[in-house]
This record gives C-alpha cells, sequence and structure tokens, in this order.
C-alpha cells in the first residue's frame, strides 16, 4: 500500500511541477499574459500596410496607392463635456448626422467602448489639413491613415477587381487578421492575390494613463512589430493588347481572350462590356458597386466577366475536338468520307450541309455540319446499344483538354461549362438505350446541342492542339514580388488522351481554313494563320460570331479566341477581332487599320435591346415610351386646356364686373 501511495503522490508531484514551470515560464519570459492582465492599460495600434502594386507584363502600373483618411471614434475617451456642435461644426455634418454615426458604430457586432471604430471615411488631404490642428480637442476621435487604391489605367476593372471593407464573413475566414473596418480584395485578382498583396500589418503597443491618455511606447517598443508593405505582384497581361481588345468590345457583348500556349499565360482577357475600375475608389464607390450591379440593362451586366464567367455553345469551332476524339475513338481517320453530298440526312432528322462527300481536311476548311454530325453520331454508336458508353469515353477525352471542367488557374471566377455524359441523356430518355437524335446529342459533334464552354476553355483547347496534345494551366500571374510565380499548378504539362499523329490533319485543316476557306479574308502578308470560324446558333436572336486563331503556324507564339454575341458570322466580326490581337503582338503593330476602326465603329446595342424588348413583351412587362409620350402629350394638352379656361373665366368675370364698379363709384 506504501509503495502505491508513493507512486501516486510521485505523479501529482510531477505534474504540479510541470504546471508551475509552465506558470513561471509565461510570467516570466513572455508578455502575453502580462499584455493580457494590462489590457486595461496598454493597448494595441496596428499599422495598415501598403497594399503590393499590380504591373502589367511589360511592368506598366495597373494599381497603386494613394493615401486615405478615416476618423475612428472610440467611446470609452469620450469626455462628459464634448461639445457635439462644434464637433459636427469642425467635421461639416450636422447633429443628427453624428447621433446616427454613432448609434449604427454602437449597433456593429465587434463594437467595444475600448476600440477605435470607424466615424467617417474617404477624407481628403484637404479635410484632414483642415481638422488635424483642432481635433486633438476631442480625444475620442482620431485620424487613422489607410491607404487606398489608385488605378493608373481606365479598363479591365473586372479582371483587376476592387478592394472594400471587411464583412462578418470575411472576418470569420481569418479573425487573426481582419478587423472591422480593414478591407480585403473582393474581386479579380485583388481578391485572388489577397494574402501576397495585403501585407503583414505593424503593431505598436501604447501605454495608457488612467483616463486612457498615451503616455508612451510599451517596454520602449520592445514588443513592436514592423509594418511590411504587401508584395507586388506582375501581370501575364499585356496591357496594351488588353486595351486594344478593350477598344473593339466597345458597345458589344462578348470576349476576346489570348494566350501564349507555350505557358500558358493569358495575355489578353477582356470582357464586353468594361468597368472602369476608378469607379471602385473615391467617396461614391459603394453608390457605383450597387449601379454597376444593377445595371441589367439590356442584359448589359458589366460586373459579369464574359471571358471567364460566360459558358457559349462554341459552334463550328468545335467540331476541331470533334475530329480529334473520333479519331482517337478509331471510329474515323483523316480519309474518312460521309455521306454528304445532300447534307445530314438520318432517320429523318436533316442539317444542311455543304462540302460534299470529302475527308477531313476539306471538311474543316469550309466547316461541313454534315460531316461532323456523322462523326459525333459514329462516336455515339462505337458500342452498339450502349450510347452512353461512347458519349463517356468522348467526355473523358473533352475533360483532357480542360472542357466542361474548372481548370483550376488563379482567377477568382470562372465557369465549368457542360459537356454532356451518358447518364444526363439517359435521364433525359428515360431509358439506357436512348437515341442521338431523339435527344438532341448529335448537335454536340458541330458545336451546338448541350455543349457550353467558355472564351477562356476555347483558348485552352486551342492551345492544346497547337502544342499537339498538351498544355500548361492558363493564370493571370507571372511573378510575384520579382519572383516567378511559385505556384506549381503552372509548372506542370497536362497531357491530352489524343495521339500526337492526330493533330496534323486537323492543324492541316485550319490551314486551309485561312489559305482558301471561311477565313480567308482575313489571311495575312505579315504572319502565318491556323483558324476555325463559328457561327454558334442561340435561340434569343442573331447567331453568336466565334473564331479561334494560332500564330504564327510553324512556331505558336500566341492563341486567340474572340466571341461577339449576336453578332453573326464568325469570319464576319469575331475573326478580325482576333487577327487584330494576333498581328499587334506578334508585328508590335496595327498593319491592318482598316480592321481595328471597323471593329471599334461597329454597335450591336440595337440587336440586343431589340432582344431586350421582346423578352419583356414576353413577360408583360414592356411600356412602349412612345404611348407613354403621347399619354403624357394628351396629359399636358388637358392641363394647358384647363388654364386656357381659367384664364378666359377670369377675363370673363373681371370684363363682368367693372361696369358695376364704375356705377356705384
Amino acid at each position: 500500500m506504501n509503495t502505491r501511495y508513493l507512486k501516486i503522490f510521485a505523479v501529482v508531484a510531477v505534474i504540479a511541477l510541470i504546471f508551475v514551470a509552465r506558470l513561471a515560464y509565461l510570467q516570466l519570459f513572455t508578455d502575453r499574459y502580462a499584455l493580457n492582465a494590462a489590457n486595461t492599460s496598454i493597448k494595441t495600434e496596428y499599422v495598415i500596410p501598403q497594399r503590393g502594386v499590380i504591373f502589367d507584363r511589360n511592368g506598366k502600373i495597373m494599381v497603386g496607392n494613394q493615401p486615405a483618411y478615416e476618423i475612428s471614434f472610440t467611446q470609452a475617451l469620450m469626455k462628459p463635456d464634448f461639445d457635439t456642435l462644434a464637433f459636427c461644426s469642425l467635421m461639416k455634418i450636422t447633429k443628427p448626422d453624428f447621433i446616427r454615426r454613432i448609434n449604427t458604430i454602437t449597433k456593429e457586432k465587434y463594437y467595444s467602448k475600448l476600440t477605435p471604430m470607424t466615424f467617417m471615411k474617404d477624407l481628403s488631404r484637404e479635410d484632414i489639413a483642415r481638422v488635424q490642428e483642432i481635433i486633438f480637442k476631442y480625444p475620442a476621435f482620431s485620424i487613422v491613415s489607410r491607404p487606398q487604391r489608385q488605378y493608373e489605367v481606365s479598363t479591365s476593372g473586372n479582371l483587376l477587381g476592387y478592394t472594400n471593407e471587411v464583412n462578418e464573413r470575411d472576418i470569420k475566414k481569418d479573425s487573426i487578421y481582419y478587423l472591422p473596418g480593414d478591407f480585403i480584395g473582393k474581386s479579380g485578382v485583388e481578391k485572388s492575390y489577397e494574402k501576397e498583396l495585403r501585407g503583414v500589418k505593424g503593431i505598436k503597443y501604447i501605454q495608457k494613463d488612467i483616463r486612457l491618455r498615451n503616455i508612451g511606447s510599451y517596454k520602449d517598443g520592445a514588443l513592436d512589430k514592423d509594418v511590411i508593405t504587401g508584395k507586388d505582384v506582375t501581370l501575364t497581361i499585356d496591357y496594351d493588347l488588353q486595351k486594344t481588345a478593350e477598344e473593339m468590345l466597345v458597345n458589344k457583348h462578348g470576349a476576346i481572350v489570348a494566350i501564349d500556349p507555350n505557358n500558358g499565360e493569358i495575355l489578353v482577357a477582356a470582357t464586353g462590356p468594361d468597368v472602369d475600375p476608378n469607379l471602385f475608389t473615391g467617396p461614391n464607390k459603394s453608390r457605383n458597386l450597387y449601379r454597376l450591379g444593377k445595371d441589367t440593362l439590356y442584359e448589359n451586366k458589366p460586373t459579369f466577366d464574359r471571358s471567364l464567367q460566360a459558358a457559349y455553345p462554341p459552334g463550328s469551332t468545335f467540331k476541331l475536338l470533334t475530329a480529334l476524339a473520333g479519331m482517337q475513338m478509331g471510329v474515323m481517320d483523316e480519309n474518312t468520307i460521309f455521306p454528304c453530298g445532300g447534307g445530314f440526312n438520318y432517320k429523318g432528322l436533316r442539317i444542311k450541309g455543304h462540302g460534299g462527300a470529302v475527308p477531313l481536311i476539306p471538311s474543316i476548311q469550309v466547316s461541313s455540319n454534315c460531316y461532323f454530325s456523322y462523326a459525333y453520331l459514329a462516336i455515339v454508336n462505337k458500342y452498339p446499344g450502349d450510347p452512353s458508353r461512347g458519349v463517356d469515353e468522348w467526355k473523358k477525352i473533352m475533360s483532357s483538354f480542360g472542357v466542361g471542367e474548372f481548370l483550376n488557374n488563379d482567377l477568382a471566377v470562372g465557369s465549368k461549362g457542360r459537356i454532356p455524359s451518358g447518364e444526363m441523356y439517359e435521364k433525359r430518355a428515360k431509358t439506357k438505350n436512348w437515341s442521338p437524335l431523339s435527344t438532341g446529342a448529335v448537335f454536340n459533334g458541330m458545336g451546338q446541342g448541350d455543349v457550353l464552354l467558355t472564351p477562356l476553355q476555347l483558348a485552352n483547347f486551342v492551345a492544346a492542339i497547337a502544342n499537339k496534345g498538351w498544355y500548361y494551366t492558363p493564370h493571370i500571374v507571372k511573378s510575384v514580388d520579382g519572383k516567378p510565380n511559385p505556384d506549381p499548378r503552372f509548372k506542370k504539362k497536362h497531357k491530352t488522351l489524343v495521339d500526337t499523329k492526330h493533330f496534323d490533319p486537323v492543324l492541316k485543316g485550319m490551314e486551309a481554313v485561312v489559305l482558301r476557306g471561311t477565313a480567308r479574308s482575313l489571311k495575312s502578308n505579315d504572319f502565318t494563320q491556323l483558324a476555325k470560324t463559328g457561327t454558334a446558333q442561340v435561340p434569343q436572336g442573331k447567331d453568336n460570331s466565334i473564331f479561334v486563331l494560332i500564330a504564327p503556324a510553324d512556331k505558336p507564339k500566341i492563341v486567340v479566341v474572340a466571341v461577339m454575341e449576336h453578332a453573326g458570322f464568325g469570319a464576319t466580326w469575331a475573326g478580325p477581332a482576333s487577327t487584330v490581337i494576333a498581328e499587334k503582338y506578334i508585328t508590335g503593330d496595327l498593319k491592318r487599320e482598316n480592321l481595328y476602326k471597323k471593329m471599334v465603329n461597329a454597335s450591336f446595342m440595337p440587336e440586343y435591346k431589340r432582344q431586350w424588348v421582346a423578352d419583356l413583351k414576353r413577360k408583360g412587362l414592356y411600356k412602349d415610351p412612345k404611348l407613354d409620350s403621347i399619354k403624357l402629350k394628351k396629359k399636358q394638352d388637358s392641363l394647358d386646356f384647363i388654364k386656357k379656361q381659367k384664364e378666359q373665366l377670369k377675363k370673363q368675370i373681371e370684363a363682368e364686373t367693372t361696369p358695376q364698379k364704375t356705377k356705384e363709384q
């Protein structure tokens, strides 16, 4: 028994010793509990770092910083004899406005009497110069310097993004760093590279007296931490190219994307309509953000980045992937000829076609709907009685090109697009042995049907074709703090499931498109191009114009994709935009200025307005402005008539009463 008690005593003694040692360490060798114990006399002040600068690939500053100021309020420092009217006069606000601001602060979730809270923000240097010598009279209020973004460009708002004050969700995600009043990247590059751009706050421990007045640094600043400025970020974007693309998208809905196929760097990611990022700063920032978010007139949606988020039917540009998948699956080769003499005719379904019964390369050249409908039919029917197996094999090949999948890149937004599966058609047909005709699957072969791709996905799969079967993940940041982007996602080569040998006939077909096919009008004497036109049918109105391009043909340096909503033929509108971007990048100049001017001067807004009006009429929401003006005119005429009647009646009364007055006199 004695031995047992001895063991118990020994265990308790060891535990007690560990506890005492730990307590001694915390009290004697760290300041953690000293600071907590003195938290009524030692206050923490944070120094907000400047965010990193954003450059384009050529060193042009796109986003920098400018000084901005706030007035903070600390309830515990409020004096009993506070002169509200004098303070309101100093800050040029009314007393009701002052009361409203204080009430708003005290109702915030993270409000504390001891914590400085934002009372007024977005003050100018002039405002601060006016109040800084007098504000000491009001110790509850102090000036806080908080850097604000300054945009050196007037376009690319969606790409760059913006910063705004943190909300409750932001604080919950990273409560160690963010406090109420802090700013965080909300969209674009500002959001996706927030941790690199934001820097590290400086910390100062200030000792205060019983009245919470500063009496100096705690321990002479030994525990203070220096502020660390955010890291500079260099984008892969060529802003000169980006701006040219955005100019060609004015008065248009659509996108232009350009990629360097050798490394996956995004050279252009332009969307139409575009946003001026300068709307994201200044005192009207909140109002501008609200207005942009609500601008849906004619489906403009300026904050919707069509280059990354919009999923479109790819039209005839998708025929390139249909050919590659068909050859890989062994249901066709470059010499295969389908019965296209009079178009696609199969079990009662007729698709108008052209090009005749010819092999693959001439079919790409003339963009034969018939040929690629038969090619997709062969894919679906590879396994008789089991169409889903053929579609799922095709889907795997598509996924290897990055379509129908999230690209896992460094962009803040994106869309998965859609590549249909066998299961989808089984549900649609309610049977496993479904028909590619009755389900509409046959239209997938020519890029209609159920296939949807984003412009970035289009550019990516064309880059894989240019490389004959591999690609790097498209990305937007070239370097961080002057060092190459360390993200391992952008160093990995992704290989498609298509053998290298199958790419040559497809590339020859794209060459034929430019030399003597649907894009021959865009041939350049200064550089070679491989291309494919696309005219995608959409239910709302005119076709979407789509174009994909590789240049130069022998050693590709750039892949360009353009999508123009409801514009018409691919070679007519998307084609000129694509070749202008390629030309400027390769030659350094605009050799064919007529193509650029054609795009800049064109407007598709009348078509968008027509569709918008038609949609409102279908919903019973349309009000004809002409009828409203007629009603308004009638109302005005009635008012004018009444006014004239009153004037005539007044004159009549005056005429009748004047003689009576004369007689009485």
